[in-house]
């Protein structure tokens, strides 16, 4: 039987380093079968009452197409202009 994993989503602790700007939580959550990416950060409250989590959500797909860095487009044998006399160097 396989795991259902529509609308549920965990958190885990995450290694700062020294980055103290780095989430406190990460994870992922699915929402109706799309996927994001959970992002947590404990705060103070202004008032000094206590604390809470601040999220943040990103879909998999946007975060995923901004990290891949842009590949020049490779032109096919037919989109090359050859003309007459032009060599094929092969």
């Amino acid at each position: 039987m396989n795991y259902d994993n529509t609308n549920k989503g965990a958190l885990h602790k995450n290694e700062k380093g020294n980055n103290p700007n780095r989430p406190d939580y990460k994870g992922s959550l699915n929402v109706d079968g799309q996927e994001f990416w959970l992002s947590a950060w404990i705060r103070d409250k202004k008032d000094g009452s206590g604390k809470f989590m601040s999220l943040k959500i990103e879909p998999k797909q946007q975060q995923q197409q901004q990290q891949a860095p842009s590949k020049p487009r490779v032109k096919q044998a037919s989109e090359v202009d050859v003309g007459e006399g032009d060599e094929i160097p092969f």
